[in-house]
């Protein structure tokens, strides 16, 4: 059964933005930046209601950028050196306009550089761990549309009636072959967290201890990564005699961590937690 014309994605997936001069300015790099300003912004409006200055969260917000990028791209050198990186020169390392950063990287990098600052700051690290967790996902909602944009992060073929095809020159689509239809993996990553950011946001105003909402976040995220990555079609290993993905693999490890986090944080009753108003 052929795909209806608006499954066709030939065109518009252009992973180059505009040009200033002999600076390309790609897709991927805009949204990641939209991301990054979304999840600080809405974080702001959470730490003004927490009785926190919201310069606070915009001081964090340059460390949260730095350890996001950092670990993002570290642990996409380590994955994919052999495919993207060995064979090419060392600056290639430092293109991330390009593309390429890994979520897990980046996240596992911004909470340790976070965790840091707040230590150095003596601010409250669990409480601004809960102000930040529902700007996480907003931020994700964002970051994901510029990997469809890039070509990255695509999904294994299917024939459903959503289904994408990438223009020539994409992985899935080779010269003198016809575009193989994939799932939009990217789609459903930012449809999913942008129905968690609500449930995560709905959540900070009625949390019963500091950290509750970031230890759910972790949870939440990894299993709806999770489920995501059974859709994918990018990668070259799977783990597990087949059956897992190397996103899958970490997955188990963040949801370790916030259940682990969710049991040992010390439970404070609500008169004992920072009143919070009443979400207007």
């Amino acid at each position: 059964m052929p795909l209806p014309d608006f499954a066709v994605i030939s065109k518009p997936v252009q992973s180059i933005a505009f040009h200033l001069g002999k600076l390309s300015v790609h897709w991927y790099g805009i949204f990641v930046a939209c991301g990054f300003l979304a999840g600080l912004w809405t974080s702001s409006i959470r730490a003004r209601k927490s009785g926190i200055p919201a310069e606070s969260i915009f001081d964090l917000g340059p460390w949260l950028v730095f350890g996001g990028i950092a670990g993002g791209r570290i642990l996409y050198v380590i994955s994919y050196w052999k495919e993207y990186f060995a064979d090419y020169p060392i600056t290639e390392i430092f293109m991330i306009q390009k593309g390429g950063l890994v979520f897990y990287g980046g996240l596992i990098g911004a909470i340790f550089v976070g965790i840091a600052y707040l230590r150095f700051k003596k601010l409250p690290v669990w409480k601004f761990a809960d102000i930040l967790a529902p700007g996480v996902a907003i931020g994700y909602f964002f970051g994901r549309f510029g990997c469809l944009m890039n070509g990255c992060c695509f999904g294994r073929e299917c024939h459903l009636p959503w289904a994408i095809r990438y223009p020539i020159g994409h992985e899935t689509h080779t010269f003198g072959s016809p575009a193989l239809p994939v799932h939009p993996t990217q789609v459903y990553d930012s449809l999913l967290n942008l129905a968690f950011y609500f449930a995560l946001n709905h959540l900070f105003y009625r949390r019963k201890f500091d950290g509750q909402v970031f230890a759910i976040y972790l949870m939440g995220y990894a299993v709806l990564r999770a489920f995501v990555e059974y859709f994918r079609g990018d990668y070259p290993v799977h783990y597990l005699g087949g059956i897992a993905t190397p996103a899958q693999i970490i997955s188990i490890g963040i949801v370790t961590a916030g259940i682990i986090l969710y049991r040992a944080l010390p439970r404070k009753l609500s008169g004992n937690v920072s009143q919070l108003p009443a979400k207007p």
